[in-house]
């Protein structure tokens, strides 16, 4: 029964990070959605793990632990290249980080 709120969390994360990749147009703010969708799907996994006794979602977590962390250097690195040409906080307005 513990299960059934914990994913109803998860779910209730994932849906917030949707929505605020859908709804936002700041950059820092959808990569912070991401980030929120992804830990959603980490308590998935772990609680996947927890009720069946493997170690399968523990793993997958971890992997995608490293995902996100990859995830948030590559796009730090965009945001703040794109922030020193023009400081303009809409997604909308960048079509390339050509120079």
């Amino acid at each position: 029964m513990m299960a059934f709120y914990v994913v109803a969390v998860a779910v209730l994360l994932i849906i917030i990070g949707a929505a605020g990749v859908v709804l936002r147009r700041n950059p820092l703010i959808i990569l912070m959605s991401i980030e929120l969708m992804l830990n959603g799907a980490n308590l998935i996994l772990v609680t996947v793990d927890r009720v069946s006794n493997t170690l399968d979602g523990t793993l997958f977590a971890t992997m995608l632990i490293g995902i996100a962390a990859a995830e948030v250097a590559v796009g730090l690195a965009m945001v703040v290249r794109i922030f020193r040409d023009e400081p303009v906080a809409d997604v909308d307005d960048y079509h390339t980080l050509n120079g």
